[in-house]
C-alpha cells in the first residue's frame, strides 16, 4: 500500500523543542492529526485502523458521539475547579459499585500517579517499607515502578535493577523483585521478608502475559495470611477484561487497585481504590497526622474527564458489550493465525482476547525472562509491515475496540496476510 510521507517537516520542528523529538510515548516518527471510530489519520492524510487506541483508553473508539455529547453538555459549566464536583462524585459511586475491592477511591490524573500512591498507601497502612514487584511489570514512572521493568542485565532475584537514571540506590533496596507466575518463589521471599513487606503489586495480566492458573489466588492467600495488602494494577485491565475488571474476571479481590485509561473516556483521569480501612489513611481526622497520606492534584477529579468517564461506563454496561469486544479480539487473532500459520515462523499469540500480541518464539511465555526468547528483529519487521499496510499498533500490544467495523476487520485481515508475506 502506497503511503504519503511529508511528515518530516513536523518531525524536524519536534526535534527543535522536544527531547528525542517526542512526548516520551509512541514512535515520534508519526504525527497523528485525528481519530474517528476505529481509525486514525496522520498529518499526511494516511489512514490507519487503530489498535493502539491511545494505549487503551478509547475502548469505544475515537469521538464516540454520546461521549462527545456529554462532554459538550458540561464544557460550558467550567473545566476545572480544584474542588469537589458532582460529576466526579457520581463517577466514584459507579466505580465503587462495579469494582469488588473499591469501598472508596481517590482521584489522580495519571495511572503512574495512582500506582505511586497505591504503594505509598500500603506503606502508610502497614508501617513497613518494602514492596514486592514482579520483573517486567509496568507500574508507571515513580522510582519504585522503574525497578526491573525491562532490565538490561539479568541479576539474581530479588535484587532490583533501576531502569532509569536519577533513581537513588536506596530505592532499589526497598523493592523486592520476583519472577511473574512463580508462586513458590514469592512464598520463599515472603518467608524471608514478610515482616518488612508493605505490599505486593501486580498486573493481573502482566503486559500481555496471563497469570498461570492459581497464581493470583495464591498471591491472595499469601497476602491474607501475612496481613500484607495485595495491590492489583488495573490501569489497563480495569473495565476492559469485564465491567468489574480483571478482579471480577479472575475471581480474585485485592485490597487496593489502581484504575485509569477507560474511566476517563479519553481524558486524563485515574484513581486509587480499596478497602475503607486502608483508604482511611487519606483522612487525617481518622488516622492522625503521623499516619496520614497527603494527596492532592490540580486536576484530580476533573469534571470534564468525569463526564466522559460516566458516559463511557454507561455504554459499557449495555447488553453484550464485553462479549462483543471479545468476539472482535477473537476475530483479529484468527486473522493472525491464518496469516502466520503458513509463514514458516514459530510464533505465539500471547494475552487475552481484549489485549494481546504476537511473539515470535516456539516456547511457552510465562514471565519476562521467558519472553526475551522471542525474536525481536522479526517482531520489528512484522510491525513495520503492518504499519505500511495501514495498521496502527504498538510494538508489543494489540488493543481491539468496540468501534471496529466489518470494513475495519476486512482491512485488518488483508494487512496481516501482507505483513506475513513480507517476512518471507
Amino acid at each position: 500500500m502506497k503511503r504519503l510521507n511529508t511528515q518530516p517537516d513536523w518531525i524536524a520542528r519536534a526535534k527543535e523543542v522536544l527531547p528525542a523529538a517526542g512526548f516520551g510515548n509512541f514512535d515520534p516518527g508519526i504525527i497523528i492529526r485525528s481519530g474517528h471510530g476505529a481509525r486514525v489519520t496522520d498529518a499526511d492524510g494516511n489512514e490507519y485502523v487503530d489498535y493502539l487506541i491511545g494505549s487503551g483508553p478509547m475502548i469505544l473508539g475515537h469521538g464516540h458521539p454520546e461521549v462527545l455529547e456529554m462532554v459538550f453538555e458540561h464544557l460550558p459549566n467550567g473545566t476545572t475547579f480544584f474542588a469537589n464536583n458532582a460529576l466526579a462524585i457520581e463517577l466514584a459511586e459507579e466505580i465503587c459499585r462495579a469494582v469488588s475491592c473499591a469501598d472508596q477511591l481517590r482521584y489522580v490524573s495519571t495511572g503512574g500517579e495512582a500506582d505511586m500512591y497505591a504503594m505509598r498507601l500500603a506503606r502508610a497502612f502497614t508501617g513497613r517499607d518494602k514492596i514486592v514487584k514482579f520483573e517486567g511489570g509496568y507500574h508507571g514512572m515513580c522510582a519504585e515502578a522503574q525497578m526491573s521493568l525491562a532490565p538490561g542485565r539479568l541479576v539474581n532475584f530479588p535484587q532490583a535493577v533501576p531502569d532509569s537514571a536519577g533513581i537513588p540506590q536506596s530505592v532499589a533496596e526497598e523493592v523486592l523483585i520476583a519472577p511473574f507466575n512463580d508462586l513458590e518463589f514469592v512464598r520463599s521471599l515472603l518467608d524471608e521478608f514478610s515482616g518488612d513487606v508493605a505490599g505486593i503489586i501486580v498486573e493481573p495480566l502482566q503486559r500481555i502475559i496471563p497469570p498461570a492458573p492459581g497464581f493470583l489466588q495464591g498471591l491472595r492467600a499469601e497476602a491474607t495470611q501475612r496481613s500484607i495488602p495485595l495491590i492489583f494494577d488495573e490501569i489497563v485491565t480495569g473495565f476492559r477484561f469485564s465491567y468489574g475488571g480483571a478482579q471480577e474476571y479472575f475471581g480474585v479481590t485485592p485490597d487496593i487497585c489502581t484504575l485509569g485509561k477507560v474511566i476517563g473516556g479519553g481524558f486524563p483521569l485515574a484513581a486509587i481504590a480499596g478497602r475503607a480501612d486502608i483508604m482511611a489513611h487519606f483522612d487525617k481526622a481518622i488516622v492522625g497526622e503521623d499516619r496520614w497520606l497527603m494527596q492532592l492534584g490540580t486536576l484530580s477529579g476533573n469534571p470534564i474527564a468525569a463526564a466522559a468517564g460516566l458516559k463511557t461506563l454507561e455504554i459499557l454496561r449495555r447488553d453484550d458489550q464485553y462479549s462483543r469486544l471479545r468476539k472482535l479480539g477473537d476475530q483479529v487473532q484468527k486473522f493472525v493465525r491464518s496469516a502466520l500459520d503458513t509463514s514458516g515462523h514459530d510464533y505465539q499469540l500471547v494475552g487475552d482476547a481484549t489485549l494481546f500480541d504476537v511473539l515470535f518464539t516456539s516456547g511457552h511465555i510465562h514471565d519476562y525472562r521467558n519472553a526475551l526468547s522471542a525474536d525481536a528483529l522479526l517482531n520489528e519487521r512484522f510491525n513495520s509491515a503492518l504499519r505500511r499496510e495501514g495498521i496502527f499498533k504498538s510494538p508489543g500490544k494489540t488493543y481491539p475496540c468496540l468501534a471496529l467495523s466489518d470494513d475495519d476487520l476486512a482491512r485488518t485481515e488483508i494487512a496481516y496476510h501482507a505483513a506475513a508475506k513480507a517476512l518471507e
